[in-house]
């Protein structure tokens, strides 16, 4: 079973700072494009980030100029700085990778990471 693992998020003021990482599976999966994903409470999951294989990077505006997504060598794992938080950013963060294993396609989500800012 392909699993990603997620780390970092917690707790900030508004105006600090959080990093949130993910790491894809060392065999058995390539991923292709990886991102994060948030959902608050009440409201529909939506995208935050996303990266590709080949470094394209993409940003919801709600986040553009704050928070900056980076990647490792074969997107082995994906990085997400946040910075200059605000309470509306608090939700729960999903990792996403999409690739192929031998059998073909897979999206993979990881099980979510909690990012609260207070004001």
């Amino acid at each position: 079973q392909v699993q990603l693992e997620e780390s970092g998020g917690g707790s900030a003021q508004a105006g600090g700072s959080l990093r949130l990482s993910c790491a894809a599976p060392r065999s058995g999966f390539t991923a292709v494009a990886m991102g994060w994903y948030r959902q608050a409470p009440g409201n529909h999951r939506d995208t935050v980030a996303m990266i590709t294989s080949a470094g394209t990077t993409n940003y919801a505006d709600s986040v553009k100029g704050r928070f900056t997504i980076s990647r490792e060598n074969r997107m082995s794992a994906v990085h997400l700085q946040m910075n200059s938080l605000k309470p509306d950013d608090t939700a729960v963060y999903y990792c996403n990778a999409h690739g192929f294993t031998d059998t073909g396609p897979l999206d993979v989500w990881g099980q979510g990471i909690l990012v609260t800012v207070s004001s």
